[in-house]
């Protein structure tokens, strides 16, 4: 990452026994590495966390002035006298009991400045610790219980002197805050100056060397200017990777591959039983213009469900088969590529077109796999529709001129660098889809690379889908609901049924041996889930899509799936286990068709809770935009982009896609500049980037 380099060893600078349990617990053997651990919160007098909103046995830190101080006797054990104080820390009064200890009697006098730590009990709703550890933070000490840990890293009133703001780190059952603090103490007071790794302090900033000394040892304006400097270079170390990216695709040579009149995408437009909606023409133009360049085109389609990307993606791959060339669409599933497959082909049969589409999966029987092969490199494939299989050595294309991959989310860079890459020595075009809509901040970072394109509006004769809670406080709304499934079934149309689990109360199996003992024994139910094998999984979409089932029960499998247009409701068991995102998803499973469509959203939560708010929220609107927003505020981006499997906490550990727009957007214009200017310094700034620091594209 851009900014600062300390490779020294950790158990050089620190005692052996602490730099062993910060690698072991922790994986932080190098002095950078520790100063990149940063701080979770700050303790600042006056600034206190309510206690009474914390639950009793946490572990509770509290740094204020000793306001009272009163011996107690002790009439059960004299030997054991009591003494008890009371902490103003400026927000609330903290009482502290110590049993036994005669350094607390004797150094704990009003007026002296204090840090306690212990576990957190009530006494008639008043906060209290029970004799908790301490350390003085006003002259000469000692430090009791775990706050010794401190005193490895060198003389108290040194590593704690003239502190306002006090740093909490995150931590480990075997690596205290304490220790974390005084083995941080310790390298930053050997640490040589730092330098810009611009050559210059952005304007309006803290020098990189302050920021990284002030985020763990603020002085008493705290640590926000320091907080900002350092997610500026995060952002900027990620900004800087992307303009690379984008630089070295727009040196790449891609086949030009313009419009032709009066070839097959021309006859597609003139021959479609719809106009294309504004959006849809406006971004159609788009893609139309790029892959007429020989700047191979790095493009982004972000489109509510049903909002006409398919078309879109087919009049762009008919442009590359009018130019003599060859179209590959990489989709998640074998059934997600086989509907494309089948939708593609009728849609060119329907225009009267030659165009011949070609799938390839991996559970293809072996000859029918060869004959695709054999297809595709011989070029009479024009569009290829298939899964990872599409990826493999042993395919080869004739003519490979523009890459569309569907459910962007689903698929890395690499894997759609490795489809590209498939073209030789020239790069193909690329269009990247997505149904999940994107909130602008991470539009710029994660998808910093691409040119964005939405669709917002709704093709003609799609009906909105009308959303409804159906709390189970509320019988009679759960009895209502199925009775409203019972109708659309005796009118001929289907249901999801969709659960947050498989087995257990509430999961698939028990919902749908209920629903076909209790709510429709006349219908037929069947179930879904990811433990299905393959085939299973498939039979069962294939039959649902036929019309066979009534109601599927199913786990979250159907979020990207067949469509399926005679499906018009959709019940979500106990959405409130859902996210926004994953509850919008969902609902676009129905109202595929011409039919007015229900989703609804049945829940355990109680109704003053947040999750029942947060179902209600997803039921008052269908705007994707906003409810991205929400989910992103909600549950912060780490879960967004699904960084617990990914490498985005290794890059992005300080700033908040929420709240720092305006700081992303400084720092790519920035990024911008730089890599116009000097792109090779640039090249050199992210040379350090490993593969992992790019995963989160994986997962966004």
């Amino acid at each position: 990452m851009l900014g600062f380099e300390d490779t020294r060893p950790l158990n050089l600078v620190i005692p052996l026994k602490q730099a062993r349990a910060l690698s072991k617990h922790l994986g932080i053997d190098t002095c950078g590495q520790l100063l990149q651990h940063y701080p979770r919160r700050y303790l600042q007098y006056g600034k206190g966390t309510d206690l009474r909103e914390m639950e009793e046995g946490t572990t509770a830190t509290v740094i204020g002035w000793v306001e009272n101080a009163t011996p107690i006797s002790n009439k059960k054990n004299p030997r054991r006298p009591i003494y008890r104080i009371e902490v103003d820390d400026g927000y609330q009064r903290v009482a502290a009991t110590f049993f036994g200890s005669t350094y607390a009697q004797r150094v704990l006098k009003p007026g002296r400045r204090v840090m306690l730590n212990g576990k957190l009990s009530f006494f008639r709703d008043s906060p209290q610790l029970q004799h908790p550890d301490f350390v003085l933070l006003d002259g000469p000490t000692q430090a009791t219980g775990s706050l010794k840990q401190l005193m490895h890293f060198g003389q108290l009133e040194d590593i704690l002197a003239g502190r306002e703001w006090l740093p909490l780190y995150p931590a480990k059952k075997g690596v205290s805050t304490w220790t974390i603090m005084g083995a941080v103490h310790a390298v930053l007071r050997d640490l040589p100056p730092i330098e810009e790794p611009l050559g210059f302090t952005p304007i309006g900033m803290l020098p990189l060397n302050a920021a990284v000394r002030q985020i763990h040892e603020p002085g008493p304006d705290g640590p926000a200017r320091a907080l900002e400097r350092l997610k500026y270079d995060e952002a900027l170390s990620v900004a800087l990777a992307m303009g690379v990216r984008r630089a070295d695709v727009a040196h790449r040579r891609a086949p030009a591959l313009p419009r032709v009149p009066g070839r097959d995408q021309e006859t597609l437009l003139e021959r479609l039983p719809f106009e294309l909606t504004h959006g849809q023409s406006q971004v159609f133009h788009e893609i139309s213009a790029d892959m007429s360049a020989v700047k191979p085109m790095s493009r982004l389609l972000q489109g509510e469900v049903g909002s006409g990307k398919t078309v879109i993606a087919a009049l762009a791959m008919l442009q590359a088969v009018d130019n003599g060339a060859q179209a590959a669409l990489l989709a998640p599933t074998e059934v997600l590529a086989l509907q494309h497959a089948r939708s593609l082909t009728e849609l060119m049969m329907r225009a009267g077109l030659p165009t011949r589409v070609v799938a390839l999966t991996g559970s293809m029987p072996a000859a029918q796999k060869q004959e695709a092969l054999l297809h595709i490199v011989s070029g009479e494939a024009d569009i290829v529709v298939g899964t990872h299989a599409l990826i493999q050595d042993s395919v080869e294309f004739f003519r490979l001129g523009a890459v569309v991959v569907d459910e962007q989310h689903r698929f890395g860079v690499e894997q759609r660098d490795q489809l590209r890459a498939k073209a030789g020595e020239t790069t193909p075009h690329l269009l990247v889809m997505t149904a999940t809509p994107i909130p602008r901040t991470i539009a710029i970072t994660v998808f910093g690379d691409l040119s964005v394109s939405t669709l917002k509006e709704l093709p003609g004769g799609r009906k909105p889908i009308r959303s409804s809670v159906v709390p189970e406080f509320k019988p009679a709304w759960v009895a209502r609901a199925w009775e409203k499934i019972r109708e659309e079934i005796a009118q001929g149309r289907q249901a999801y049924v969709v659960c947050p689990r498989i087995e257990g109360e509430g999961g698939v199996e028990e919902v749908a041996a209920y629903l076909s003992a209790e709510e429709f024994p006349d219908s037929e139910v069947a179930v879904l889930h990811g433990r299905m094998k393959g085939e299973e999984k498939d039979a069962v979409m294939a039959d649902f899509a036929a019309g066979a089932i009534d109601v599927l029960v199913s786990t979250t499998v159907i979020e990207v799936g067949v469509d399926v247009p005679n499906a018009s409701v959709m019940m979500v068991r106990e959405a409130e286990h859902f996210g926004v995102s994953q509850l919008h998803q969902l609902r676009g499973r129905v109202g595929r068709g011409g039919y007015e469509s229900w989703c609804l959203f049945h829940t355990l939560a109680e109704q003053s809770s947040p999750s029942f708010t947060r179902v209600q929220q997803v039921a008052a609107t269908t705007d994707g935009f906003a409810l991205a927003e929400l989910d992103l505020l909600n549950r912060r981006e780490g879960d967004v982009l699904g960084t617990d499997q990914s490498g985005l906490h290794r890059t992005l550990r300080l700033i908040n896609l929420v709240d720092d727009l305006e700081l992303v957007e400084r720092a790519y214009r920035d990024a911008g500049s730089i890599v116009a200017d000097n792109i090779e310094f640039a090249r050199r700034a992210t040379a350090n980037f490993v593969a992992e620091d790019f995963e989160y594209l994986d997962k966004s």
